[in-house]
């Protein structure tokens, strides 16, 4: 079961502003970006369902959290259906998140007081988000979906709305400022902020400096004391 409430996970969310995205297969190397994340700041890690057997590699992540590091709050990603949300929510996750908006995750995830942030398009599908009980909405792809604007332009009339782009958002101060000056309440970033290159090296103190750098830059950006 998840280690940590619907109010934590979505408090620390918002609080830090960040939620790195990645997926590895290798256990060992799941385990050093995870922790590398988390001591740069970023304690919400979305791990995705993007391999065979990711399950697996997701289930010894959760019993490390459990066992070693309680203070991290593990969450997966590119989930599309009831039953691998299921999954998951056994395995320990904290957190789902998906690329379109299902209803019966939804549902499933209301019934265990699992955070769900499902990938929205347009407002028609933040408007049903909402009815089915989400919290943070997913933007999804966000740069083609529209950007910055779409989220402005969303917030117009639904100004309740909270709003988690990821695609199209890099750890720079033009695309942050752009992304929460909009509205946005935290941001889901893979390979801009776990690149290719630091994954390749094993460089996880890279990896826990520029969570960092990312963390201080959205602070600045939103004024935070």
């Amino acid at each position: 079961m998840s280690r940590h409430s619907r109010h934590d996970v979505l408090a620390a969310m918002k609080r830090i502003g960040v939620v790195p995205v990645f997926y590895n297969a290798d256990v060992e190397v799941a385990k050093n970006v995870v922790i590398a994340c988390a001591d740069g700041g970023a304690r919400c890690v979305e791990f995705t369902n993007r391999g065979d057997r990711a399950i697996h590699v997701f289930t010894a992540l959760c019993e490390y959290r459990d066992t070693k590091r309680s203070d991290i709050m593990l969450g997966v990603g590119s989930v599309c259906d009831a039953p691998t949300a299921a999954m998951y929510i056994a395995a320990g996750a904290d957190f789902v998140v998906g690329p379109v908006l299902d209803e019966d995750v939804a549902k499933l995830c209301n019934s265990r007081k699992i955070p769900y942030s499902p990938g929205c398009g347009s407002a028609t599908e933040v408007h049903k988000a909402h009815t089915l009980g989400v919290d943070i909405c997913k933007v999804f792809p966000g740069e083609q979906v529209g950007g910055p604007g779409f989220v402005k332009a969303v917030r117009g009339p639904m100004p309740w709305t909270e709003i988690m782009p990821t695609g199209g958002v890099s750890p720079t101060c033009e695309s942050l400022t752009a992304w929460f000056k909009a509205g946005i309440v935290c941001a889901g970033m893979g390979s801009n902020l776990i690149t290719k290159d630091l994954l390749a090296a094993k460089d996880y103190a890279g990896i826990t400096k520029k969570v960092k750098e990312t963390i201080a830059l959205i602070k600045e950006i939103r004024g935070d004391q």
